[in-house]
């Protein structure tokens, strides 16, 4: 029945009276208003927040105001010295303005404490593009209170980034067909969007969805609540990262405005609650949609399955309200959406005991062990010979990441690859050519295997073609530098203390308490899990290209001119032995290791060499 609700267009009577206010593409499934209870209710939600700085001080907001108005001076003198070198008459510099916009979780109202902020500079359509990049990029360089000055003009949302009197910002520039940019300007309209390139297009995107969100939900003040508790809950459950296949921050706040549209008078306690409750029984892949899509006839690529056949092969799109709508979740595959549904269940079971007073909001928030959960596991070795060197590689290397895994599922007998969204330094003894090193973890699950006692797994494909991918754009963008690795090697549960604090790998009885202590102090110095590193998983979206994944199906194996041996030395094959004689189950949801019915361990060859060759998106 709520299916029917999420998807019709239609008006539902409520006891025979008029039909209810629409907030979004469907009718309200409730229009209740909140009881004492349900107030009560969130206040513990918010006060169970506070340990993981969610919440900014008001000196701290105060800064970051502080901050952004001195940009948006310095923003306006320079397009006036700009517009004076390019002759405009006098009367026009005075007008001609200029401004600083923001977007992301800081637009949003949901910034955590130390995260940085996301910001787009406009400007009127004489200032140029390489004029930002150039005379901008030099006034800044004079500013004290500017440090770690740098710019990416080449990437795919042009960006320079800074931070100023400390705190982190990402600026992006647009330029407007505008003669001045006036202080009120509302970048809502499409017609802003008219002959503009393509990079302005893209800067925009961030704040017109970011200000869409915000008009749609019906109440503001409940909707940010509930979306910091649904943030901190993602990121504690490590299903927060755009980049790896699961959701990001505009992902997560859609899902949330879904829900204030579909409950409009619910405060965040039963918000929350009737998150999982919707998105638990979600039939993906229907789309979650905030508004109608409307066509402005700007001829611009739109996310529509009946036009674009690879929009079809989405696995759980949640589409942008602004114009162009794109999925911002075309990153998701099979496995990270088995995850997630799985714990849109765990959290409708929490938080119905919540609700019922067996339990208190702390076990929402409660991490899981993912190194108890497996019994096998890839460990993706990342490695440089200097510092600077390895901040850059492990970027590359992160960001491509979802290529190995979509490999992984793929293949025949994997069932599911589950990528751990946090990084930890590996040990200096297991890697001593290298002195800094970055270790991912993926946890695998073997399908049984019909009528076979054994069966011989060879992934040297999988990890041979994810590690050419990786060397070759290394080289193709100049970044592949002498001492840059990265290695594959295939580890039991029982052999994680060698890569890991033991505190980690050990099963062992413990409160809720000691978990949230543990989680943010014990492992901080690897994991950096404490609310102040909240926002350390960037929400990139407004960053990212919204293409349409092709690998939906197995890639040809690539010719022999395709390797350049020079970038990707040959390795012996990776085989894993697996002895089973358990018939094969279809395809299911995580489960723990004990039901995976592998009777003897998976074994790679001594003499082969564990390997993983560099990854990140860029």
């Amino acid at each position: 029945m709520l299916t029917e609700v999420l998807t019709s267009g239609e008006s539902i009577m409520h006891g025979g009276q008029q039909p209810q206010k629409h907030y979004g593409i469907t009718s309200s499934i409730s229009m209740a208003f909140p009881r004492e209870v349900d107030h009560q209710y969130t206040h513990k939600l918010s006060e169970a927040m506070k340990p993981f700085g969610v919440f900014e001080d008001e000196d701290e907001l105060n800064h970051r105001l502080a901050v952004l108005g001195k940009l948006n001076t310095f923003v306006k003198e320079w397009i006036a010295e700009i517009s004076e070198t390019k002759n405009l008459p006098p009367s026009a510099i005075t007008n001609v303005g200029g401004k600083i916009f923001t977007f992301g979780s800081y637009r949003l109202g949901v910034h955590t404490k130390g995260a940085d902020i996301d910001a787009l500079c406009v400007s009127p359509r004489h200032v140029e593009r390489t004029d930002f990049f150039d005379s901008f990029f030099a006034k800044l360089k004079l500013h004290e209170e500017i440090k770690d000055l740098r710019a990416v003009e080449d990437a795919f949302v042009p960006v320079i980034k800074f931070k100023f009197d400390g705190i982190e910002i990402d600026l992006l520039f647009a330029r407007l067909a505008l003669q001045s940019i006036p202080d009120n300007l509302d970048l809502r309209g499409d017609s802003h969007l008219r002959n503009l390139d393509i990079r302005c297009i893209r800067s925009l995107n961030g704040c017109r969805v970011t200000d869409e969100i915000l008009y749609l939900v019906p109440n503001k003040e409940n909707f940010r609540l509930t979306l910091r508790a649904i943030k901190l809950w993602a990121k504690r459950r490590g299903i927060y990262s755009n980049m790896l296949g699961f959701l990001g921050g505009v992902s997560w706040a859609m899902l949330v405005a879904r829900t204030c549209q579909l409950y409009p008078n619910a405060v965040a306690a039963t918000l929350v609650h009737k998150f999982f409750l919707v998105f638990s029984k979600w039939e993906w892949p229907n789309p979650v949609l905030l508004k109608q899509p409307e066509d402005s006839n700007l001829n611009l690529p739109v996310w529509d399955p009946r036009v674009n056949p690879s929009d079809r092969y989405h696995l759980m799109p949640i589409i942008t309200p602004a114009y162009p709508q794109q999925n911002s979740t075309y990153n998701v595959s099979t496995s990270t959406r088995t995850i997630m549904s799985e714990e849109f269940k765990y959290g409708l079971s929490v938080t119905d005991d919540i609700l019922q007073g067996k339990t208190d909001w702390s076990k929402l928030f409660q991490p899981p062990n993912f190194f108890l959960k497996y019994k096998h596991y890839i460990v993706l070795t990342a490695s440089a010979s200097t510092e600077e060197n390895q901040l850059e590689w492990i970027g590359l290397v992160e960001s491509k990441i979802r290529v190995l895994v979509g490999n992984l599922e793929r293949n025949e007998y994997i069932t599911l690859a589950h990528v751990n969204p946090t990084s930890f330094p590996g040990n200096k003894e297991s890697c001593s050519e290298n002195e800094f090193v970055s270790m991912w973890f993926i946890g695998i699950i073997f399908k049984k295997v019909e009528n076979a006692e054994s069966v011989n797994i060879d992934l040297t494909y999988d990890i041979q073609s994810f590690t050419d991918t990786v060397y070759r754009q290394a080289n193709n963008i100049n970044m592949l530098k002498d001492g840059m690795k990265i290695e594959a090697t295939h580890v039991k549960k029982k052999q994680l203390h060698q890569y890991l604090p033991v505190e980690l790998v050990q099963r062992k009885k413990r409160s809720i308490v000691e978990l949230n202590r543990n989680s943010n102090g014990g492992a901080s110095k690897r994991a950096s899990l404490d609310g102040s590193q909240l926002d350390s998983s960037r929400d990139t979206d407004s960053g990212t290209p919204f293409n349409s994944p092709n690998s939906v199906c197995k890639p040809s194996r690539p010719a022999a001119s395709d390797t350049d041996d020079s970038l990707t030395p040959t390795k012996p094959p990776v085989s894993l032995f697996v002895e089973t004689s358990s018939p094969a189950p279809a395809v299911s949801p995580p489960r723990t290791d004990q039901e995976q019915g592998l009777s003897i361990p998976v074994i790679v060859s001594s003499e082969c060499p564990a390997f993983i060759s560099p990854l990140r998106d860029i």
